[in-house]
Parts: structure tokens; sequence; C-alpha cells
């Protein structure tokens, strides 16, 4: 007797109370999904923005440290993944190079004091930040933000002023973000759609 009430209690679930629970699982990822989704696009973009954000502060500090000019470039190259010889500075990147030199057809060169373009740094736009959509201020002209050994961006139509980042595939759920540099040398993440004087994630310019 106590054999056969132990089996009893220790039945699974009947087909029925699977069904039902397989149900209430689909809704709620039904309903998960669409906040899922938009949480893991705003990452992307976010983490592209602080990765730009990261390789414009090595600039400065490197042009800091050595007294001289060192550049940020936004590049481009045949596979994305992989800076190699075949880039070339672009104003929509994705991948971005810290040099003292325009490092076109040089970024398979590793970090160097002597070697031209004489890098300080680089990322390729594989590492996390494939599907990011790069547009920069000024749109023509513009290919790099240098900064001098004061640690100053240096003013000209060669210069970006601001770096915009969004995706692919814009969604009205997304929230691009943007990189503001100052003359100063202020380095600055911002967010374009908040309006409010008194919110500090607003855009200054």
């Amino acid at each position: 007797m106590l054999n056969h009430m132990n089996l009893r209690h220790t039945r699974g679930f009947t087909m029925v109370e699977l069904a039902i629970a397989i149900a209430i699982l689909g809704l709620l990822f039904a309903f998960a999904a669409p906040s899922v989704s938009t949480m893991i696009r705003n990452t992307q973009i976010r983490n592209a923005a602080e990765s730009i954000q990261n390789g414009l502060q090595l600039a400065r500090t490197a042009a800091l440290r050595q007294n001289r000019n060192v550049s940020f470039w936004l590049v481009s190259s045949t596979d994305p993944k992989n800076l190699d010889s075949s880039c070339t500075t672009s104003a929509t990147g994705p991948s971005w190079m810290v040099s003292v030199n325009d490092p076109t057809g040089k970024c398979d060169i590793t970090v160097s004091d002597s070697t031209d373009p004489m890098t300080v740094d680089k990322h390729a736009a594989g590492e996390g930040s494939l599907n990011t959509v790069l547009t920069s201020q000024p749109t023509s002209g513009a290919d790099r933000v240098t900064f001098n050994g004061l640690g100053q961006r240096i003013s000209g139509s060669n210069q970006y002023t601001q770096i915009n980042i969004a995706l692919n595939n814009a969604s009205s759920d997304d929230r691009p973000m943007r990189i503001e540099i100052g003359t100063g040398g202020l380095i600055r993440m911002c967010d374009p759609s908040v309006t409010a004087s008194t919110d500090s994630r607003r855009c200054l310019y």
C-alpha cells in the first residue's frame, strides 16, 4: 500500500498540464520578445558608442603623453572583422584607428612608436559592433579627430566634431547615440533624443 501511494504522489505532468505550461511560456515569450530585441539593439549601439569614445580618449591621452599630434581615424576594410592593408579612411567607419599618421593601407601595422603610421591602438567593427551605422559631422572633407600636445582638438575642415551611432534597419524603438568632440578636447557621449536643458544626457551641439 505504501509503495502504491508513493508512486501515485511522484507521478510527472500529464499531457494536458504540459500543453498548458507550454502555451503559457509561449505567451510570455511573445510579449517579452519585442522588448528583448530592443534591448539587444540598443546595447549594440551603446557598445559601439563607448568603443568610439574610448578610442578618442586614447588618442587624446597619447597626444598629451607624447606631446605631439595624435589622430583618431574612422576606417573601413574589405573584411570589417579584420583591419589589414586594405583599409581606407571613411566618414562612416565602422572600424577605427588611433595613430600619428594617416593609416590608409597600413591598418595591419601593430602598435609602434617608429613604424609608420605609428599606431597607438585600433578596433575592428566586427568586435561587437558590426551592424552599426556611423555618420559624422562635417559630412564632407573630414576624416579624423586630431589632438595636440595640450589635449585640444585641432580645428579644420578635415576634423570631425561629432560622430553619430545608429543601427542598420533602424527601428522607432532604437536609441541612437552621439559622440561630441569639443575644441578644448572634451569628449561626450550624448542622446540626441533628449531635449530637456536640465538633463545631462542631452547633446550640446
